[in-house]
């Protein structure tokens, strides 16, 4: 006999089973797959856990999860069950013999290769389907909560008088449930054809019918189920109009019913579902007739209708009747827009007056006095002057200032403020144990005077050195451990010590010990976070022992937006001294985009100015929206990571139905301590987007609105060629016809027309949560007969004016760079008022100083070193003098002069030479002569400020 091991091509190999051993080594490793990958599930799982344990909101991770896992839950079960099942009554209504044809002879090999594994073929369709389903319904876990915890908002739609939260918080989560079923019965349907024409039940090449009874009644129903379905689309279609976005010249995004949807696409969807309903019951009744004849005829009438009545008809009436007399027929429908628009926004309590934009007193002295008192011009520039924060404060390259400082006010002074955040890329030497163990936080605050600079233009700094002190005192916490800087995770309260800072005695060395963090001291959270850093080190470093904590999620905005992703979070938290510590102030809004009536806007384009960057930008749950409320301040310590939220819209129905859905995570703004409440502000961004829908929305006559002759525009910053939005600013000031007696802290804007570039308005919200008008909106309007220049036109004409240019061209010389500063504007005496600082940033400099103001006011310009001089040229008049308490019914009283103390006059001799010699160092660049210089100054100052207060007390006047 032959060898069967052989043949013509040579002997074959034989396969025989893989033997014990490696049978066993497979199933090892393949027990060690599965292991691994449930350790990297379990791993995210825990860590998240972990997290929010550790901030002590573990409620919002349970109710996610539980919601989540409800939803993937039953949502899947629910899929897979019907398309299980008709999956298995298609296998069951199999026809018992397959007809003899060609067609069926070629299924017949597909029938034979899947019979082995029919047992297992139908759970596993059905099991993939369940969980492609269930994921799909657990992203839906806030429609859900919104609509078992929706709060009625108490304000009916216009059209079909139903709440605002039907639309808000219902509509949503019936479409979702609309979109299930249609899904559920389109995958139902394709499975039931699948199992129909393989076995036997459809043929399509084969002779005789074309389908078995059994298959006919079968997909006749599935038919009829997705036609009921479309018979409620169409239903609930009708209130989508209340919410559906077009085209429309009158404004960008419109949302509403105009004439057409209300007169012939309602009546059209109406009709849709009677034809729906009517084509269903044909199909049902299939199951009796066993013909196909009428449900096809029913569906084609469908589907003409829904072309005819649905697309043509509005056509019609849109060309036929809207057209040839638009703005009669839409302006019931755009004085309904107007209104949801602006109660959507919380703008529709604006106050509009008309102001004349030219001076309406010749009285010089009258107007210079009033240009002290009407506003406290800001001439530090935040967004300038962090490089001089940084040359001047930042001590160490591992520290580091954001590149936009905040504003805030203390004891009722505009302040520039800004944290000394550690800054990984300065750190000398760049290793594992550095980055995470040794470098972890920042240190110390830093705040200047807005409206003064120091004889150098410099910073005037109220807060300064390293450790910090000035008006905040030196007993309050300093190390930042969260910042907006602050991105990189860090291990701290361990075996390994961390650096404070560094002085001429050597470094000061610190152990974290806040309850912040989550503890590392077992090799579960170990391993765990090894994994989800992808650092192995975190499970065997020496680094990490009793006590050792892991921090991330460092920033403001992560940790507000982690324990509360229901908020959308503004672009700017600033940092505030409260009680002892440093805190960051966030403000976050509720938003919806299902609001009936109200205009969406896009907040990521309505947000964004020339300052906005991937820092600053606006952290959107939905990018489009049309409602917002400032309805939480959240703050978060700078030390300890503690996150507070807290409720600031009490009326706010969005807050009340996120408030139900995860109780005791807000607290009541009772809880708001005064020393908070003298911090908080009026956000940016929201002030943005109500200017963005201002530009249009300030007027509230139809008429007017739909011939756009009174639309408005954000100006471009006239101070850089980005071509971008001039930022709001804030700035104390008092407003014409504002009751409060003293300035007001405010967020200001102005407007210009559409393509023009003269002033149209100026804007202000009364910003300060102290005062009785918080969130006032006031808004200037400027006449359109008479131009009066805006931010462009007066930027052109300060670079235009000769002496100015030459002043500015000497500026520049040596290499220098000249930094226009904001361009503020103030209403003062009926005249817009213009300031400008002007920075210079000389060669070898690295910072910017303060070198000129610029001023306009009536058509006089001026430009000189200080703004009380530049006041006084473009008033012609002095400032007054400050009149020092007279008695009842006399007037102002001068203090007599004192003779000087000549241990006060030498200090303030020293003085001079001091400021005199860090002059010439700063020239000449020698920075170590221009530091001792200053401490020169300083300690000569408080030479003389002792000497002054230990003489005798002036005798009163008179």
């Amino acid at each position: 006999m032959p060898d069967r091991g052989s043949g013509p091509s040579g002997p074959r190999m034989r396969v025989g089973r893989p033997s014990r051993r490696s049978r066993t080594l497979l199933m090892t490793l393949g027990v060690l797959a599965v292991l691994g990958m449930a350790f990297v599930m379990f791993a995210g799982f825990w860590t998240d856990w972990l997290w929010f344990r550790s901030v002590k909101y573990s409620t919002v991770f349970t109710t996610t999860l539980w919601t989540r896992v409800g939803l993937f839950a039953v949502f899947g079960l629910l899929m897979a069950g019907a398309v299980g099942l008709n999956i298995w009554l298609a296998y069951r209504l199999r026809p018992p013999l397959s007809a003899m044809s060609l067609e069926q002879q070629s299924l017949d090999r597909y029938r034979m290769s899947i019979a082995p594994y029919k047992k297992w073929l139908l759970p596993a369709i059905s099991a993939l389907v369940g969980m492609i389903a269930g994921a799909s319904a657990a992203g839906q876990w806030k429609t859900w909560l919104m609509y078992v915890n929706g709060v009625p908002f108490g304000r009916k739609d216009p059209q079909f008088k139903l709440d605002v939260s039907f639309y808000t918080f219902d509509l949503p989560w019936y479409r979702f449930l609309l979109g299930f079923g249609f899904a559920a019965v389109i995958l139902s349907v394709i499975a039931a054809v699948v199992v129909h024409y393989l076995y036997g039940g459809l043929r399509v090449t084969s002779p005789g019918a074309r389908a078995t009874a059994a298959a006919t009644g079968h997909l006749s129903v599935l038919l009829g189920l997705f036609v009921t379905l479309k018979a409620v689309a169409y239903w609930l279609d009708r209130y989508g109009l209340a919410v559906k976005s077009s085209d429309f010249k009158a404004a960008d995004n419109w949302t509403g019913l105009r004439y057409v949807d209300a007169n012939a696409y309602l009546p059209a969807k109406t009709i849709l579902v009677a034809i729906a309903a009517i084509c269903a019951v044909l199909f049902f009744a299939t199951l009796w007739r066993r013909t196909w004849q009428l449900p096809v005829i029913g569906f084609g009438l469908m589907v003409l209708s829904a072309i005819l009545i649905g697309g043509l008809y509005p056509a019609i009436v849109q060309k036929f009747q809207v057209q040839p007399n638009e703005q009669a027929k839409e302006a019931p429908y755009v004085e309904k827009n107007i209104k949801a628009t602006r109660d959507a926004y919380g703008i529709d309590q604006s106050d509009v007056k008309d102001y004349p934009g030219v001076p309406q007193t010749d009285d010089k002295a009258k107007l210079r006095q009033a240009a002290g008192t009407t506003a406290s011009i800001r001439i530090l520039d935040p967004n300038i002057v962090s490089p001089a924060f940084q040359q001047l404060q930042q001590v160490k390259g591992y520290y580091a200032f954001p590149s936009t400082l905040a504003v805030d006010r203390y004891s009722g002074q505009d302040t520039v403020i800004g944290l000394r955040e550690l800054n990984i890329g300065g750190i000398p030497k760049n290793n594992w144990i550095n980055d995470h163990f040794k470098y972890t936080h920042g240190y110390g605050v830093v705040a200047a005077k807005g409206t003064t600079v120091d004889d150098q233009g410099a910073p005037d700094f109220t807060q300064s050195d390293l450790p910090s002190k000035g008006m905040f005192g030196t007993d309050f916490e300093q190390r930042i451990y969260y910042g907006e800087r602050t991105t990189q995770y860090s291990i701290v309260g361990g075996p390994q010590k961390e650096l404070d800072y560094s002085d001429d005695k050597g470094e000061k060395e610190t152990s974290y010990q806040g309850d912040s963090g989550v503890n590392l001291g077992n090799p579960v959270n170990r391993a765990a976070y090894a994994l989800a850093f992808s650092e192995p080190q975190i499970l065997y470093s020496g680094a990490i022992g009793e006590g050792s904590r892991i921090l991330y999620n460092r920033t403001p905005k992560e940790r507000v937006e982690a324990v509360a992703p229901w908020l959308t979070i503004d672009g700017a938290p600033y940092p505030a001294v409260i009680d002892g510590r440093i805190k960051w102030i966030v403000d976050a809004y509720t938003t919806t985009n299902g609001y009936p009536y109200a205009s969406r806007t896009t907040l990521g384009q309505s947000t964004a100015d020339s300052l906005t960057n991937s820092q600053r930008a606006v952290v959107a749950q939905e990018n489009q929206v049309n409602y917002i409320r400032n309805s939480v301040k959240a703050t978060v310590d700078a030390y300890d990571g503690t996150v507070s939220l807290y409720q600031w819209d009490a009326e706010d129905p969005v807050l009340k139905t996120w408030m139900k859905a995860f109780p005791g995570t807000v607290k009541a703004k009772s809880e708001i301590s005064k020393p908070l409440m003298d911090h908080l502000r009026y956000p940016q961004d929201l002030f943005k987007v109500q200017r963005e829908l201002l530009t249009r929305y300030h007027v509230t006559d139809p008429q007017t609105f739909l011939s756009g002759s009174e639309a408005w525009a954000v100006p471009d910053d006239p101070t850089t060629k980005a071509g971008t939005a001039v930022p709001p600013y804030y700035l104390s000031m008092k407003m014409p016809g504002q009751t409060e007696k003293d300035q007001v802290f405010s967020l200001t804007t102005t407007f210009t027309p559409n393509e023009r570039d003269n002033l149209s308005a100026f804007m202000a919200v009364n910003a300060d949560p102290g005062t009785p008008d918080y969130g006032k909106i006031r808004i200037l309007k400027l006449p359109t007969s008479k131009p009066v220049d805006g931010p462009k036109q007066v930027q052109s004409k300060f670079q235009s004016e000769p002496k100015i240019a030459e002043s500015i061209r000497l500026l520049r010389g040596g290499d220098s760079e000249v930094e226009y500063g904001n361009l503020l504007a103030v209403p003062l005496e009926g005249g817009m008022l213009y300031v400008e600082p002007v920075y210079v940033r000389s060669a070898g400099l690295k910072y910017p100083l303060l070198r000129k103001v610029l001023v306009t006011y009536g058509g006089q310009t001026a430009f000189e070193d200080t703004l009380d001089k530049a006041l006084n040229v473009v008033f012609g008049a002095e400032a007054p003098t400050t009149p020092v308490n007279p008695p009842p019914g006399e007037g102002t009283v001068t203090p007599p002069k004192q003779p000087q103390d000549p241990t006060v006059k030498a200090a303030l001799a020293d003085a001079q030479k001091a400021i005199e010699e860090a002059d010439k160092a700063m020239k000449a660049g020698d920075w170590a002569a221009y530091g001792k210089a200053q401490s020169d100054l300083q300690a000569a100052l408080k030479r003389a400020i002792d000497a002054e207060a230990k003489q005798p007390a002036p005798k009163p006047a008179g």
